[in-house]
């Protein structure tokens, strides 16, 4: 099945809570940096009682360049407590750009791109902070082909 990205849409989002662990990462260190990241994440929401309200998230400040300021972990169904690297954000609310990608994540570059041109063509500018939601759990040596990921890049100004 090749990789595919449904077409761009603008929405409007409400802020919604979240723990993460945020870091600067090598590009190439971070599978280990999510898996590292989500684990931490919630094992510290268990121990706070703060349950999980979504599907993860990997949270990018800034363009990538050989590393990246990536947080990694998932929305809260109430804000948790700083605690051993985790902490407490808020994704923010109002208007974003989001494309659903398909496909492996060697093709995420791809509809990146594809949605920076959709959001030019509209006359839009994205803000300095894009979020993945990682809506299916990809299988280790599995097929990816199914793997679903959902961009969300709130809109500047």
């Amino acid at each position: 099945m090749p990789e595919a990205s449904s077409e761009p849409t603008i929405v409007t989002l409400e802020p919604t809570e979240a723990a993460v662990l945020r870091e600067t990462v090598a590009m190439d260190a971070l599978p280990e940096f999510f898996d590292r990241a989500y684990h931490a994440v919630a094992d510290a929401l268990e121990r706070q009682g703060v349950g999980i309200a979504g599907p993860p998230v990997g949270v990018y400040h800034g363009m990538p360049s050989e590393t990246v300021d990536v947080a990694a972990g998932f929305p809260t169904e109430r804000a948790a407590a700083d605690s051993d690297g985790v902490t407490a954000v808020t994704l923010p609310g109002g208007r974003a750009a989001q494309v659903l990608h398909t496909g492996s994540y060697d093709g995420l570059a791809d509809a990146y791109r594809r949605l920076l041109r959709w959001l030019g063509d509209q006359g839009a500018a994205p803000g300095p902070v894009v979020w993945e939601s990682y809506l299916t759990e990809p299988l280790p040596g599995g097929d990816q082909d199914g793997t679903k990921t959902l961009i969300t890049w709130p809109l500047a100004g």
